[in-house]
């Protein structure tokens, strides 16, 4: 039976106001949670890992998630990192296969990544919960926009508008800190910043940002396994069912490109936008 925690303060997916379905482990079985609970988990983490390995925020469909299955918001977020750590391996191996990355180029920039993240996870007690409540929305709507409106927006390669020691050492580390405190949004804002500042087009940035995500992740996951907040067997489970969705997404990218990344990118920077906004209204 997982233990109830009090939520902790500092971080706002840890007071998010959404009701629960069941109350945790309450089930004799193998899961910390009842079987059926698990399978609805494992199909919300496909949906996630679909979504996530093309256009990012696969986080919004998995975080809920979880809080509706029983999770205090801290068991949410961390059972979330360790399952989307696997999504964002198994995209970023697919986009590696496809050719549209090589990791080994990356692994400078992943390394930043990684203890930007993990900074992040440990530094999120410090942050200011108002903050991200009413500023993260108004940066994703402005994503969206971004996507929207901008013309050109194509898989071709545009001139590098800052040098890649410079986007390393800036960009990088701001948003894997981020992912570390907070999340959604990530992929998106790594994405952004390949398209404006490092002159990809929208398929290479997609690929080359799940080399930065994982990294991210990875970090913020091992203070969270050094915390002992996570649902291993639940967090497994929809491990391997995220991973299965975020191959056929990653496949779908590669065939169909900045037809399909460009549209899904707008939509789910709106849709995060409106969630954290519901979600600061209502708490």
């Amino acid at each position: 039976m997982p233990r109830e925690r009090p939520p902790r303060q500092g971080n706002l997916a840890r007071s998010l106001p959404l009701p629960r379905l069941a109350e945790p482990a309450t089930s004799p079985g193998m899961f910390e949670i009842s079987t059926h609970l698990v399978l609805l988990l494992m199909l919300a983490a496909f949906s996630a890992g679909v979504v996530d390995s093309i256009a990012g925020g696969g986080g919004l469909i998995s975080m809920p998630a979880l809080l509706l299955a029983g999770a205090s918001p801290v068991e949410a977020l961390a059972t979330n990192k360790l399952q989307g750590t696997f999504g964002s391996g198994t995209a970023l191996i697919a986009y590696a296969r496809a050719g549209q990355v090589r990791p080994g180029e990356q692994w400078g920039m992943a390394v930043i990544a990684a203890l930007a993240g993990a900074g992040g996870a440990l530094a999120a007690s410090l942050i200011p919960v108002e903050v991200l409540r009413w500023t993260m929305p108004v940066v994703l709507i402005g994503v969206a926009l971004f996507f929207a409106l901008k013309p050109g927006l194509t898989d071709a390669p545009r001139a590098a508008r800052m040098r890649p020691a410079v986007f390393g050492l800036t960009l990088v580390p701001a948003i894997g800190a981020y992912d570390g405190i907070f999340g959604p949004g990530a992929g998106s804002f790594y994405m952004l910043g390949f398209v404006l500042l490092a002159g990809y087009g929208l398929l290479k940035a997609t690929a080359h940002t799940k080399m930065l995500n994982f990294a991210s992740n990875l970090g913020s996951l091992l203070i969270f396994v050094a915390a002992g907040d996570i649902w291993w067997l639940v967090g497994l489970a929809m491990a391997a069912a995220q991973s299965t969705g975020a191959a056929l997404g990653a496949r779908l990218a590669v065939r169909v490109g900045a037809g399909l990344i460009k549209p899904l990118l707008v939509v789910v920077s709106g849709g995060m936008a409106l969630r954290l906004l519901w979600q600061a209204l209502a708490g």
